[in-house]
């Protein structure tokens, strides 16, 4: 029972971190490109209490840690947020700056894995044994944000990758491509399922840690 309350912090923290600044970032670029809708709503805060999704944020994580104590895995958990209203109208240049207001999640969690490297370097040199709960923080937080960011990048619609090709392409494939938001979630389970994505993930998401490696000096 300890081990399975110590994975589940050491899991959630970084977790809860990584959505929250995800969805404050879409908000904050939002209002920045001309858009207040998030910012009237309350919703530009670091208080993850506006943003949490219940089944996104507490069942679905939750329930991966579980599984991973029980079958001895070690998936990364993921998870989303109350999406951050935004309404892409209300932008300068919509179809433009829709690539800045997306990308500023997946941006958000890169930097983030890039703190949590440093602070793996940080408490290496300070404590000389990786055995300690803020390791296995900082190790996860890594794990949590790259994972995260990647999956937001899948390029449908509705996910952040979905919202980029939208504003990469030309207007006629452009809404071709947005046709494809109401399917976005059932796409995302097919890759999922057939294991799709988990082998695009794992390709894609080794040499990114092997970067971040970097960060932590070691």
């Amino acid at each position: 029972m300890n081990d399975f309350i110590y994975n589940v912090a050491v899991w959630a923290i970084p977790v809860v971190l990584a959505i929250t600044l995800h969805e404050a970032a879409h908000g904050y670029v939002a209002r920045m490109f001309g858009d207040p809708t998030a910012h009237m709503m309350g919703r530009i805060t670091l208080n993850p209490l506006k943003h949490i999704d219940p089944v996104g944020t507490l069942l679905v994580p939750g329930g991966i840690v579980l599984m991973n104590a029980i079958t001895g895995a070690s998936f990364p958990p993921f998870g989303w947020a109350k999406p951050v209203p935004v309404d892409f109208g209300r932008l300068r240049k919509p179809k433009a700056d829709m690539l800045w207001v997306a990308a500023a999640g997946p941006a958000s969690n890169f930097v983030q894995a890039i703190v949590w490297a440093l602070l793996v370097g940080f408490l290496v040199r300070m404590q000389g044994s990786p055995d300690s709960f803020w390791f296995d923080l900082a190790q996860r937080g890594m794990l949590v944000n790259v994972g995260l960011m990647l999956i937001n990048l899948v390029p449908v619609p509705p996910l952040d990758g979905g919202r980029i090709v939208v504003s990469l392409l030309p207007l006629r494939q452009a809404l071709a491509w947005s046709r494809l938001e109401p399917y976005g979630f059932f796409i995302l389970i097919g890759l999922l399922y057939f294991g799709i994505l988990d082998y695009v993930l794992r390709y894609v998401a080794q040499p990114i840690l092997s970067f971040l490696m970097f960060f932590t000096g070691l």
